[in-house]
């Protein structure tokens, strides 16, 4: 069945680096669009980034707050999509969560999601 986990969260510092996976079961990730997300308690889920399907060119996008600090990008050998954050802020801490799509990174729905892996940004 379809399925993803996220791994590499934790503790860093202000200023920082984390490399987070998002690592796929049952499926090939290559075929589908894949965004992260992350959440904090009493807030709404913020879009973080997302890379396109290989069909679309995997293009990728990222929300204005983490532009030039983040990169998504697939690894096709281990079959899972990376978001390396770089320059971390204690406004990054956050639940990181991989989600799914077939249609569109600009989807409503999302199919498929893991469990989340926690990003704290804190000294």
């Amino acid at each position: 069945q379809l399925q993803v986990v996220e791994s590499g969260g934790g503790l860093v510092q202000p200023g920082g680096s984390l490399r987070l996976s998002c690592a796929a079961s049952g499926f090939t990730l290559d075929y589908y669009h894949i965004k992260w997300f992350r959440q904090v308690p009493g807030k709404e889920r913020e879009g973080v980034s997302c890379i396109s399907n290989s069909n679309s060119g995997s293009t990728t996008d990222y929300a204005d707050s983490v532009k030039g600090r983040f990169t998504i990008s697939r690894d096709k050998h281990k079959n899972t999509v990376d978001l390396q954050m770089n320059s971390l802020k204690p406004e990054d801490t956050a639940v990181y969560y991989c989600a799914v799509s077939r249609s569109s990174c600009l989807a409503k729905y999302f199919e498929v999601w893991g469990q989340g892996t926690v990003v704290t940004v804190s000294t």
